[in-house]
Formats: structure tokens, C-alpha cells, sequence
């Protein structure tokens, strides 16, 4: 869980986001149908589940560039973390909660999904957000059982959480493909809508990719 601190006087977006967090505290907030058709052909193919794939795809797109993976130390200077894990939930349909925990990142897709699985079962009695979970985060949450056109989530702290919000809805047949809504909310101190594009963008040539 290593980190670098960021010089504002000498970091390209340095004056950006001194603005944005000065004076403009804005959360952008935007939703693409994206086509999981061939994801679903590798889970199947692979004897994988979905949901975990899901989770990795979009954690290695957000650790592919900087701009996901800022934060704040313990006394509240800017950082980039050398890499960001992701916080998820793990719905529990018997009684209807849920568990909130942070599985660590790896770029090996079967090392994470093997890491991601090991904590799923160690926290299944758990309903809760898991306490002393590592602070290199970014969250992750999933509405498989609707299919929505908009999806927005609010921090409600000072308006200086700058890790990426990640949402997915429930995914159904479209002209032969399967579409899904994704989300990403992200603060505009460390992001515009360039790097908004290029995230879902990526995504889509990354679950295409797999075989």
C-alpha cells in the first residue's frame, strides 16, 4: 500500500484541481450501455462466475491510469496510490443484506478472481462493512436485478472523496447482444469527461479481448 505525494505546483493538473476543490466541488456522474455479451461467453467457457470478472475488468482499467487512484494521507495531503483495490459488496439473497470488503487488486485475472473468492467465503457470515480494510480503495456496487438507464451515488462527506464509484445494473438480450448498464461517478478535481469516455471505453475493449 505504497503512495506518492502530489506537488500541485508542478503537477500538469495542479491549478484544475485547486479549483475544483476550492471552488467547485463537483462529481461528475455517467452511465453507457456496455455489450458483456463476450464476458459472458468467457464466464460460461471458463467455468467462471460473472459478477468477480466484472470486478476485475473494471479494477484493471482504473489502475491503468492515474487519475483513478488519487487520495488523502492521515493528515490530509494529496497522494496517488501505486495501485487501488476494490471495495465491493457481496449480496446475501437469504436475508436480503449484505457484505462491504475490500479484496486486493492484481492485474493476473485468475490470481484476483482466486483472492476475491478466499474472501468471499471467509466474510459470508458477516453483514457489514468490514472494519480495518485498507485505505487504497475504490467502490464497487452491482443492481443485477434492474435494468436502468441512470444510476447516481452521493458522498456525503466535505466533498473531497476522490476515488471512483463504480455501478452495474442487470444485463438483457439486445439485437443478439447482452447490454448492461455501467456507472461511474468520479470528482472533477482528478477528472473530466475525456477520462470519463476513455474508462467505459476500455472496458468494452477489454471484455471484448478475453478468449
Amino acid at each position: 500500500m505504497n503512495y506518492t505525494f502530489v506537488n500541485l505546483n508542478k503537477w500538469r493538473r495542479g491549478s484544475l484541481f485547486q479549483f475544483y476543490i476550492d471552488k467547485m466541488r463537483i462529481v461528475m456522474s455517467l452511465t453507457v450501455d456496455v455489450d458483456v455479451t463476450n464476458l459472458k461467453v468467457y464466464s460460461k467457457a471458463h467455468n467462471l462466475d460473472f459478477y468477480p470478472l466484472m470486478v476485475w475488468v473494471v479494477s484493471k482499467i482504473i489502475n491503468t491510469h492515474d487519475e483513478f487512484k488519487y487520495g488523502w494521507d492521515a493528515e490530509g495531503n494529496l497522494i496517488k496510490w501505486d495501485f487501488v483495490s476494490p471495495s465491493y459488496t457481496d449480496f446475501h439473497a437469504e436475508d436480503e443484506n449484505f457484505t462491504k470488503m475490500v479484496t486486493e487488486y492484481s492485474e493476473d485475472l485468475l490470481e484476483f478472481y482466486g483472492r476475491m473468492a478466499v474472501d468471499r467465503e471467509r466474510y459470508k457470515n458477516d453483514r457489514a462493512v468490514l472494519e480495518d480494510q485498507p485505505k487504497n480503495f475504490f467502490d464497487v456496487s452491482c443492481l443485477p436485478w434492474i435494468k436502468y438507464t441512470h444510476f447516481d451515488v452521493h458522498v456525503f462527506d466535505e466533498g473531497k472523496f476522490l476515488a471512483p464509484v463504480v455501478t452495474w445494473g442487470k444485463y438483457e438480450p439486445k439485437d443478439g447482444k447482452l447490454i448492461m448498464p455501467l456507472t461511474m461517478n468520479i470528482h472533477h478535481a482528478v477528472a473530466d469527461g475525456f477520462h470519463l469516455s476513455r474508462f467505459f471505453n476500455e472496458v468494452q475493449q477489454l471484455m471484448d479481448s478475453l478468449r
